[in-house]
This record gives structure tokens, sequence and C-alpha cells, in this order.
């Protein structure tokens, strides 16, 4: 199924964005669209359904992993498998790369740190293959949530504390900017990157409230950060100096992230909630695909 993204032609661009329906689901709030190069399928969640998702655009083959607890976040392992950011903190789940089943699963903590009314949220995988994981509190508390660097031996560092809604995370082509939002900031912000540790943060973007709250991100070849609106229902690609110089209308109302992925990484696959709509979209909650709308970066797996 594709449509046509009314009003998606954005600054400087000349033709319009065709939006496709990659995977029709249901999900409450879909999130953390990851590329798995290695077995070529994307993986994302559906925090609230406590589910880990993926899919193989080559052969439409989907799989289903159920977690015990609200899970954030999914990320690839290098030694195959996942690492996942859940409610109490980050667990490992050891697979054959084929795996199928919930049985052929073997889960395991790396780091166990419940906090009552706290869960995970987004993570991203750095280019040095330490995951960096987001937290926050389900009443959304401004400060109660944060955002940790796990280290392939499962040491852990707090990189940003008293966060709200810790959400996208990357870094520019070279590895030595990182972007970063927290949702209740209603900004991105860029930090430089000095011996792996953020310096410097500053805006790079602030959005207006009326467009929609900034979500997840992913930063594409040309250095240009992309940013999903949640109840803005469109994504906007900011450049490297932060000018806003594209956006792509959506036919629902809460897209949370995007990330590029198919071959040559020039797809880009965007989750989406229903949740808290009193009359949601048919496609509210389905992955949605830009097919050849950009070019991606190769992504990392966790080391550990």
């Amino acid at each position: 199924m594709s449509t046509e993204a009314g009003g998606g032609v954005g600054i400087g661009i000349g033709s319009r964005v065709r939006v496709e329906v990659a995977v029709r689901e249901s999900a409450a709030l879909g999130e953390g669209p990851t590329w798995d190069p290695v077995t070529q399928r994307l993986i994302w969640v559906d925090v609230l359904g406590s589910r880990v998702h993926t899919y193989a655009p080559a052969t439409g083959h989907r799989t289903i992993l159920a977690t015990e607890q609200h899970v954030g976040a999914a990320k690839p392992r290098a030694g195959g498998g996942l690492v996942v950011n859940l409610r109490d903190g980050i667990g490992r789940y050891d697979a054959d790369a084929h795996a199928d089943a919930d049985a052929d699963w073997t889960f395991s903590w790396l780091v166990h740190d419940p906090v009552p009314g706290r869960r995970g949220n987004d993570a991203a995988v750095a280019p040095d293959g330490s995951l960096w994981a987001g937290t926050m509190r389900y009443d959304e508390a401004d400060g109660g949530g944060h955002l940790t660097r796990i280290a392939p031996d499962a040491s852990v560092t707090t990189v940003f504390d008293a966060v709200g809604v810790s959400n996208g995370t990357g870094w520019s082509p070279d590895g030595t900017l990182l972007y970063y939002i927290d949702s209740l900031t209603g900004r991105i912000d860029v930090c430089r990157m000095a011996d792996g540790v953020p310096a410097d943060r500053r805006p790079l973007a602030a959005i207006d409230p009326a467009a929609g709250t900034p979500d997840g991100l992913t930063v594409d070849a040309d250095g240009c950060v992309w940013v999903a609106l949640w109840d803005g229902g469109h994504l906007r690609r900011y450049t490297p100096r932060g000018t806003l110089d594209r956006t792509v209308e959506l036919p629902v109302r809460r897209p949370t992230a995007c990330a590029f992925g198919g071959a040559g990484l020039r797809d880009l696959y965007i989750t989406t909630a229903r949740t808290g709509l009193s009359d949601p979209h048919p496609l509210s909650g389905s992955v949605l695909v830009l097919p050849d709308v950009g070019q991606g970066l190769p992504g990392t797996p966790f080391a550990g």
C-alpha cells in the first residue's frame, strides 16, 4: 500500500515523497527502528505491548519476541541476539541469528536497576559499540530520567542526569558530534564529543510546540538529522547548522522514530503509535517507509 505525503515537499525538494506501509500493525507505542545489516532485518519495539518485532523487507518474514517488561529499545549485538532497554534495566537476549520463537532466546540482565515509576525508553549504539540508553518516568515528570552509557563489560556511566523524556540519540558521520533529544525541552541538542564524552551541549534546533514534540532521530550520510514529531504528524530534516531543509507529512498523528534500512540503506523506516488517541488513523501503530529518500549510515552493533 502506498500514499503520497500530502504537503510533504521539503524546502529545496522538487518532488513529492511517497509514503508506503512496510508493516501493517496496531502497536500501542511503536518505537526504536534499527536496521540489522547481518540479518537484513528491521528491528523495532512496541513499548507498551512488551514486544520486539523484526521484519525482513526482502522476504516479508516477521518475528515477534515477547518481553516480560515494557521495552523501550532493542538493538543487535555483535555476537548475535539483542540488547534491550527494559523497565528495570538493560537485558541481553542470546539467540541464533535465525531464531523465530521466544523459546529460541535466552535472557540475562546486564544492568539491573529497578526504580519505581521509571522505565527504559529510546537507546542507540555509539560508534565504539557502547549502548547509550535513556529512561523516563511513566508520569513524564521533568528530571525523572537519565541517559547512561553501558560499556561492553556492563560498566555504567551517567551521561545526562535529571532528564525528562530521554529520546533520540545519534552521532555525526565522523563521530565528533552527538545529537540528543529530551522531548520535554522541545529541542534537538548537539554536543562535541571529547574522548568519548559529550561536551558543550547546546541547542541545534528549537521546535514550536504547535508543530509537535521531537521524539526519535536518525543521522544520514550528509550529516543531517531526521526527527519524528509526536503529535505533529510529520518528519523534519535539519542540516548540521540547524537549518530546516525538509518536511515530510505523514498520514498518522504520532510518528515516534525513524531509521534508514533496506538495500543500500536508502529507505527510511518510521515507527508510529496509537496510544492515547481517541480516533486513531487506521495506520497508527504501523511501520511506514519512505523509499529511496536518502542515504543512511551503517549502524554499529552493541559489542557486549
